[in-house]
């Protein structure tokens, strides 16, 4: 069975001037700082990150995933990248250059790179033509989303058509966090990555049991990345939460939340030996996937290393680094 990291991002080595195209800002753009360095800025000029070419140039990718014993990366965007906020048309314009060069990476070195495409969620018609577009015409395994769209979680009935085409596709969707819940009051220490990425993973888990889309999509391949983030250190809370007041919980749907346990995968990211334990024996060892956040200094500098280090998961440890995530991508035999 392949070793398949499920959590790798990928950049396209040139981006457009999208400020320029649309007559507005709030668009990411990529500075070439020197070789094989660049810079990620904002359209106002401002750094967001420095990155290296294991970000865009699939040669350095393979030749990581080779010393890192990795067969395959399943390759999405980064999530600064979703652009939900623009306009509809201008964000489906975005999410089909990104898909298109996704899928000429994914098709130069077939075998070793699987895709997940990004979608408008802003306007969940187009969303829908591009995930479609997405698995039929490009050949990906799914779609990338965030934690939210704008003042929509993923409970809201606008993006139920969204999720109901990816299941009907048989389309793999991977929740990533964005735009982290009290950023203002989180300006220091990096605590929107450390403390608000995780309450994104628990709010998305939780809008999609509590609003009932699980429940109505039961054939819905739906993964969480960083661990499930922190629903999992919280579900005795969310699960006492909704039996002791289903006045205020259970409005949507009356289903607790532990039924929905082994029903969804989550990555491997946790980066501690007890909590991967307790990631496993909580969502079952068929429900949890490597996930390495490749190539971000927040992901795990060796991928999969984690998973090999633990001689009690070694009975698990097939379906841990690739087994389950060729399921969850549709692509086991």
């Amino acid at each position: 069975m392949p070793v398949v990291d499920v959590h790798t991002h990928l950049l396209p080595p040139e981006l457009p001037r999208w400020k320029e195209r649309f007559g507005y800002g709030g668009f990411i753009g990529l500075e070439h700082t020197g070789p094989c360095r660049a810079r990620m800025v904002k359209d106002d000029g401002q750094a967001f990150r420095e990155v290296e070419e294991s970000l865009w140039a699939p040669a350095a990718r393979l030749a990581d995933c080779d010393r890192a014993r990795v067969d395959v990366q399943v390759l999405s965007t980064v999530p600064v990248m979703f652009s939900y906020w623009a306009k509809p048309e201008d964000g489906a314009e975005v999410a089909r250059f990104l898909n298109d060069h996704l899928a000429s990476v994914v098709a130069g070195a077939p075998g070793r790179f699987l895709g997940l495409g990004t979608l408008p969620l802003q306007a969940p018609g187009l969303a829908v033509r591009e995930l479609e577009r997405c698995v039929k015409s490009l050949g990906l395994s799914g779609v990338q989303i965030g934690s939210h769209v704008n003042a929509w979680n993923l409970s809201d009935p606008a993006l139920f058509e969204v999720f109901a085409a990816a299941a009907e596709l048989g389309a793999a969707v991977f929740v990533h966090p964005w735009d982290m819940m009290g950023e203002e009051r989180m300006r220091k220490y990096w605590l929107p990555w450390l403390v608000g990425m995780p309450a994104e993973v628990s709010l998305a888990i939780c809008s999609l049991i509590f609003g009932g889309v699980l429940e109505r999509l039961p054939g819905l391949r739906v993964a969480f990345a960083h661990g499930g983030g922190a629903f999992p250190g919280t579900l005795g809370r969310i699960q006492h939460g909704f039996d002791c007041r289903p006045d205020l919980v259970a409005v949507d749907n009356p289903v607790p939340p532990r039924a929905y346990l082994g029903r969804f995968w989550v990555d491997s990211l946790v980066h501690d030996p007890d909590m991967l334990r307790f990631i496993v024996k909580l969502f079952g060892e068929d429900r949890v996937m490597l996930g390495s956040d490749y190539p971000f200094p927040l992901g795990e500098t060796e991928p999969g290393a984690l998973i090999r280090s633990l001689p009690d998961l070694a009975a698990a440890r097939t379906q841990l680094l690739g087994d389950n995530a060729l399921r969850w991508l549709g692509r086991a035999c």
